[in-house]
Formats: structure tokens, C-alpha cells, sequence
């Protein structure tokens, strides 16, 4: 089994530049797959590999000045649910793009996991989705409203769309780890409403620490890697991905036909034109042949 750490930590870093060459060297040697995004407003990731190949990871990262508490989750895999290490600068580490929303100079209430449920069964609290329109529509909370935004970059305009409709609610916000409503609250804090609430650790720790049996969680949570989903105890879910579009694909889509492997699926069908089709058929026949003769 392999593991699985996903973590985030919103601070100053002066020199993205310099952090990038070292880290990734260390992940490519000691066999650390996976995506890490550093910002000028902190870092962003989620990798996997054996379990001392995580912890080596992890131990440099806290030699970095800021980056000495990162915040941390863990699951594990059958197999590691990443190609290769993707090490990237990036302006943002999660993009809304509106300048000055600053997570370190406010963020709304932390609520654990073990009280989440009964602060959104309150009658007085409107319960918001972050995410994006594709992962919410494979697993949310009961009763969540969705704002079907495509990009968390749309989450602002849509905010000031709706918000007159939430006045006089307390705001409780989620995401998958915790790092978009990060932004989601301070972005809410700044735009004057003073009651908001999170899921500290994100639907990931509320999966793993929750009993089934005790959740307000339906279906299940789409996560950024090969594993594609998710379940309680953060057990794999039942998805697969579209080699197309990249979208979350059911096991009753999969049997459907608009579904075609590496190729489409009900949610893209109409989006690709005939000559991608072929490209895309002879993409997934090289995949085959390659696993066919055990080799990348």
C-alpha cells in the first residue's frame, strides 16, 4: 500500500524559484509522485509514495521558513495514483484571482468534523458548496446548495449574485481539503458578513474521522489523483475518469452508450470534434498496448 498526503499552507514565500529545483529533485529520488503548486502566498499539494519517501518529503518541506506546520491529510492506495512529480510556480496555489484576499489575515470559524453536523442541521445556517459544479455532482452534503460554478474563479461573481438571499444566515462552507474555503471565507469576511464557518480538514477528514452510519454525506467525493473518488474511511470510490474532458464517470454512465473509453463520455459527448475522436481512439489503443507489454 502506498500513501497519500494531501496538504496546503498559506504563507509568504519570498523565492518560490529557489524552493522548486530542491524539491523536486528530492521527490523524483526517493519516488514521490504527484502535483505540488508553490505561490508568493504559500504552497499547495497532493503526493504519493512509500511511506518513507512521504516522510522524507515531508521532513524537507519543514526546513522551509513558513512551511514548518503544514497542514496535513493522509489516505492510502493499492497503487500510486500519479504518472510522475509535477513540481509548478504558480501565482496563485488555489486560483480565485481578486487581489488582496488574504487567508492569513482571516479565515472564518474552524469547525471540527465531529461538530459539523450539528451546526448545519441549525435552522439559521445556510450550508455552501465551494467546489466545482463536476465534483458536486458525484457526492455533497445534505441539503448543500451548489452554485454550479465551472472554476473556483467563479465563485466571487456568483457570491455577489446571491448573496442578498443569504442575509441574516450564518455561512457554513466546504471543500475537498480545506484550502478553497480558505479563500472562500476571507473572500466572505471582507465582503462584510461576519458569521461564517468551515469544515476544518474538508470533506477528506469528515470522511475518515465520521461514522457512516452517523454521516450527512451523500455519495461520494472526487479527489484530484487516479483514485477519482473517494468514500467513507477513504475507501476508493466507484468512479472512473474520462480520458477525454477528465470528469468523474459513474459505473451506470460507463454501461451507458455515450460512454466510450478514452474517448467519451455523457458529459462530453457533444464537446470534441470527429477528428479529436480518432486522436483520442488512438491514444487509448497506445494505453492498451503499453499495459499489454508492461511498460510506460
Amino acid at each position: 500500500m502506498y500513501t497519500v498526503a494531501a496538504f496546503y499552507r498559506f504563507a509568504p514565500i519570498q523565492e518560490p524559484a529557489a524552493i522548486k529545483p530542491p524539491l523536486a529533485r528530492l521527490c523524483r529520488d526517493v519516488g514521490v509522485r504527484g502535483s505540488i503548486l508553490i505561490a508568493p502566498e504559500g504552497i499547495n499539494g497532493t503526493i504519493a509514495g512509500p511511506r518513507a519517501a512521504i516522510d522524507a518529503v515531508v521532513t524537507h518541506l519543514g526546513t522551509v521558513p513558513g512551511l514548518e506546520a503544514l497542514d496535513w491529510k493522509e489516505s492510502i492506495a493499492a497503487e500510486i495514483p500519479f504518472r510522475r512529480i509535477k513540481v509548478r510556480i504558480k501565482r496563485e496555489i488555489v486560483t480565485m484571482g481578486v487581489p488582496k484576499v488574504d487567508p492569513r489575515a482571516g479565515t472564518g470559524h474552524y469547525v471540527a468534523p465531529s461538530d459539523w453536523n450539528d451546526l448545519i442541521a441549525a435552522p439559521d445556517v445556510v450550508l455552501i458548496d465551494t467546489r466545482n459544479a463536476y465534483e458536486v455532482a458525484i457526492g455533497t452534503f445534505e441539503g448543500a446548495v451548489d452554485p454550479g460554478t465551472e472554476t473556483f474563479g467563479a465563485f466571487p461573481d456568483w457570491w455577489a449574485i446571491n448573496k442578498a438571499q443569504f442575509a441574516g444566515k450564518r455561512v457554513a462552507m466546504f471543500c475537498t481539503g480545506g484550502i478553497r474555503c480558505e479563500k472562500a471565507t476571507s473572500y466572505l469576511i471582507r465582503d462584510g458578513v461576519d458569521a461564517v464557518y468551515h469544515l476544518q480538514g474538508g470533506i477528506l477528514k469528515y470522511l475518515e474521522e465520521v461514522p457512516e452510519a452517523d454521516s450527512r454525506w451523500r455519495g461520494e467525493c472526487y479527489v484530484f489523483d487516479g483514485r477519482v473518488s473517494v468514500g467513507h474511511g477513504l475507501a476508493q470510490g466507484s468512479h472512473v475518469m474520462c480520458h477525454a474532458c477528465g470528469r468523474p464517470v459513474s459505473e451506470a454512465d460507463c454501461r451507458g452508450p455515450d460512454f466510450e473509453k478514452g474517448v467519451q463520455c455523457p458529459a462530453c459527448k457533444d464537446e470534441y470534434s470527429a477528428a479529436d475522436r480518432v486522436r483520442f481512439r488512438e491514444r487509448q489503443y497506445q494505453l492498451l498496448l503499453s499495459k499489454a507489454r508492461a511498460r510506460p
